[in-house]
């Protein structure tokens, strides 16, 4: 065969062998690249990698004062808690965020302590009860910011209340008073829920059922309803059916998930302060995206984190986004349609 046929054979092959070396190559790096955004999906309601501990707030849900709260949908997760005459209040946490104002800040019970260890936050309050105080200083040495002795709050009265339901914080001035007073401001605890990234449909879950409306009644003069809004795949928040909004943005509260926790309560030795009865086991329900299922809460002591499964045993997972976790007495009923 002539010299130059051959040399143009060989070049023509070699041509084709190394197309297909760069496509076998092009769709490996595709298929890399399909992998590293599925391996990099992330949750956007919280960062899981972030190190920071967050910051627990006790907000007033005194019927005159919810109308002036502000900062609450910056929270992550907020506990909805029995407190004494028929009243709750919230626990607020927040992470890698610096809200200018939240509020209105309230005292502590020595119940909350359980829920601000089983997220190793800092504890940010506005006074205490004799229970709380004697835990935060004694058994627990819990990391914590007093309105009572230091900085971070100021008073605002737009509305004329009493005293007791005009102070603020902001965890801007919050994370620098921590760094100040010394206290660990990383933590190596994971998140309390599980979140996911696909979303989570519970319809076809054994037991489940439509939930637009949902209410929680914490006694005849107060209660809690969510209504779903299908359109934003959220619940809107109402307190005595009065749309609850920030004060001060006029934006209307909401929740992406809602956890309802059943359980009882005594009072303390002075009959006045509630003793929650959150150690053990106990029902509930997981609601979001317009369904509702029943589970089940465990808590082994005061400073272990809750655990909610399914009815099968299995843990939940939440969908991305804010979470109400509602502790509602065994006494009271949810109704859910």
């Amino acid at each position: 065969m002539n010299k130059k046929v051959i040399t143009f054979l060989m070049i023509i092959s070699c041509f084709f062998l190394s197309g297909c070396g760069k496509k076998e190559q092009a769709t490996t790096n595709q298929d890399k690249k399909n992998v590293d955004i599925v391996e990099n999906k992330k949750i956007t309601i919280i960062d899981e990698e972030s190190k920071s501990r967050p910051y627990a707030v006790v907000i007033n849900n005194y019927p005159s004062a919810v109308k002036v709260q502000s900062g609450l949908n910056d929270a992550y997760m907020v506990y909805e808690i029995p407190v004494e005459g028929g009243m709750s209040r919230s626990l607020a946490l927040f992470k890698d965020k610096t809200t200018t104002r939240i509020g209105t800040v309230r005292s502590a019970r020595h119940n909350f302590l359980d829920y601000v260890m089983e997220n190793d936050a800092i504890f940010v309050h506005f006074g205490w009860s004799h229970y709380a105080q004697d835990e935060m200083n004694g058994k627990w040495n819990i990391d914590n910011i007093n309105g009572l002795y230091d900085s971070p709050f100021w008073r605002e009265n737009p509305e004329g209340l009493a005293t007791e339901h005009t102070a603020y914080t902001g965890l801007d001035k919050d994370i620098e008073y921590a760094k100040n007073k010394g206290y660990r401001i990383t933590t190596e605890e994971k998140s309390l829920l599980d979140y996911s990234t696909d979303k989570i449909d519970l319809s076809e879950n054994d037991g489940s059922i439509v939930a637009n409306n949902v209410e929680i009644p914490y006694s005849d003069s107060y209660t809690v309803k969510f209504v779903y809004d299908a359109e934003n795949e959220n619940y809107k928040r109402y307190v005595n059916g009065v749309e609850h909004t920030d004060y001060f943005t006029k934006e209307q509260y909401t929740s992406k998930n809602i956890i309802v926790t059943k359980l009882d309560f005594t009072y303390t030795d002075d009959n006045y302060y509630l003793d929650l009865h959150n150690i053990g086991t106990g029902d509930g329900y997981y609601i979001t995206n317009g369904y509702a299922v029943p589970i089940k809460w465990e808590k082994n002591d005061r400073s272990s984190k809750t655990v909610y499964k399914y009815l099968d045993g299995t843990s939940i997972n939440v969908n991305d986004g804010n979470t109400w976790i509602m502790l509602q007495s065994i006494n009271k009923t949810t109704t859910i349609n």
